[in-house]
């Protein structure tokens, strides 16, 4: 609107007070049509020395009648004060004044009606004349930053007629630069609510005002700097297809939960990347493929928190990374090829018998004694498990950052292996009263003994006076846990159960 030429694209314009001066009654209200831009006017009628005048007559381009007021003294002026409003971020915030002025009276050739007008004694204009029912608007250019305000009209020392008001406006102003959300995520969510054919209230701006910010969506504020999306909760919301790129863009993001819906294809690795990122859900889906290595490195640092249960498809360990054994061809061969086999068992089998009768020692001296321990240093077992040196313990488990649980051995640290698996990490202590062969003596049996209610060994470590033992990760806790309790349980078992 031509009137406010204040506002634009950097600054906004906060309404204060809106006053149409003349109505002597409270209820008096101006608004459509008799504004055609449905502006609120209140009536001004609290000054008891003023004076209303008014005029049925078109005024410009008013369509209806026109007020105002002048003071009951011809020598008095006309005056206003106010107090400027503090904010938190702004003590003392800029006000635009506006004020609206026509003559109603058509006056003789020997009447004057002229003024000044001036704020806090600065003069504002000067020798203001109007015209029998033509319009005039004045107002400050710059915003005004004062502790409080008194605005004054009066009559020039030519005017044989006081000055006159129709009416007043009062504008404090918002910086618009930090307004609206930051581009970038504009661009990104505006993508994500494209790709997935989003249903939720999500229009206009996604975090301003903050009282319409979009649904499952929180965003911080900041006075020096735009809002940004820092939480996306679309669980359950019917998402189909892969895992859109553009939540990569949503650099302030905190939160994601994409639970419960039918995403499909890998996990991108670049959603690790966001540096602010603490919790990503993504269980409930149909995702395949495996975990990227920059997700592991920062759940092993602990700075993020990956939900990804319920996804049949998706490789989360050594085991279900390793690809389906084929199944064995051997029953297509059966008919003839097992006479063969039957006859070369029964030769072998009559061979061994006669050089044992014929030679008892010969087999016994001939094989060396297995798994034995060498004399030259060397302590590899020759047994299906892995042998780990103390720099990749000191690796997987993050320089031993994090300590599961204590016993006569020593300390049980977590960590995690290249694929991702989950494993506990026994180290013995220098308190141990444990040998080098009780160790080794241990790694063999534990290599040989397999059951469902005991953990898997999965590799050791001999690594010069550094000893331990890598084990299968228990997430749901110890034994002792179970039977006596603990902070994993909030019950413990009775003494018949046990």
């Amino acid at each position: 609107m031509k009137f406010y030429p204040q506002a634009n694209l950097t600054q906004g314009l906060v309404l204060d007070v809106r006053l149409n001066a003349g109505p002597t009654g409270a209820t008096d209200i101006v608004r459509y049509p008799e504004d055609p831009h449905d502006r609120v006017w209140l009536p001004c009628v609290t000054a008891r020395e003023w004076k209303e005048i008014s005029t049925t007559k078109q005024v410009d381009s008013a369509d209806d009648d026109y007020e105002a007021f002048i003071p009951l003294n011809a020598s008095m002026n006309l005056e206003f004060t106010w107090d400027p409003d503090p904010r938190p971020h702004d003590p003392s915030p800029g006000y635009f004044m506006i004020m609206h002025f026509s003559e109603l009276q058509l006056l003789p050739s020997d009447a004057l009606r002229q003024f000044d007008i001036n704020i806090n004694g600065v003069r504002l204009s000067e020798d203001i004349r109007l015209f029998y029912l033509g319009v005039g608007v004045i107002y400050n250019e710059k915003p005004y930053r004062d502790s409080n305000y008194n605005i004054s009209i009066n009559a020039t020392a030519n005017s044989t007629l006081p000055p006159i008001l129709n009416a007043l406006e009062l504008f404090s102003i918002m910086s618009m630069t930090n307004f609206g959300t930051d581009s970038g995520d504009v661009s990104a969510i505006t993508t994500i609510k494209a790709k997935y054919h989003v249903l939720k209230n999500w229009m206009g701006d996604p975090c301003s005002p903050k009282i319409m910010a979009w649904e499952k969506l929180m965003c911080s504020y900041d006075i020096v700097t735009r809002p940004r999306i820092r939480s996306v909760n679309l669980s359950s919301s019917g998402l189909n297809g892969d895992i859109s790129s553009s939540f990569a863009n949503l650099k302030a993001l905190q939160y994601l939960d994409l639970s419960n819906n039918n995403l499909t294809g890998t996990i991108p690795d670049t959603l690790s990347q966001l540096p602010l990122l603490k919790i990503l859900d993504l269980s409930g889906n149909q995702l395949s493929g495996s975990i990227p290595s920059g997700y592991l490195k920062r759940i092993q640092d602990g700075s993020l928190n990956v939900r990804y249960g319920n996804n049949s498809n998706l490789c989360t360990n050594a085991n279900s990374c390793r690809p389906a054994k084929m199944k064995s061809k051997l029953p297509i061969y059966i008919g003839a090829p097992a006479v063969v086999i039957v006859v070369i068992v029964s030769v072998a089998l009559t061979l061994f018998c006669l050089l044992r009768r014929k030679n008892p020692g010969l087999m016994k001296n001939s094989v060396k004694p297995q798994n034995e321990t060498r004399n030259d240093g060397d302590t590899s077992l020759g047994l299906e498990t892995r042998q780990f040196t103390y720099n990749e313990l000191e690796r997987i488990t993050n320089n031993l950052q994090q300590v599961l649980g204590k016993g006569g051995f020593g300390y049980v640290y977590d960590g995690f292996l290249e694929d991702g698996t989950q494993v506990a990490v026994k180290i013995r202590s220098e308190s141990s009263n444990q040998g080098d062969k009780e160790f080794l003596a241990e790694v063999q049996i534990l290599t040989r003994i397999h059951h469902k209610n005991l953990v898997s060994l999965i590799g050791f470590c001999k690594d010069g006076e550094h000893m331990a033992l890598v084990y299968e990760f228990m997430s749901e806790g110890t034994l002792q846990d179970h039977i006596v309790g603990g902070d994993r349980n909030a019950r413990c078992l009775t003494w018949r159960q046990t």
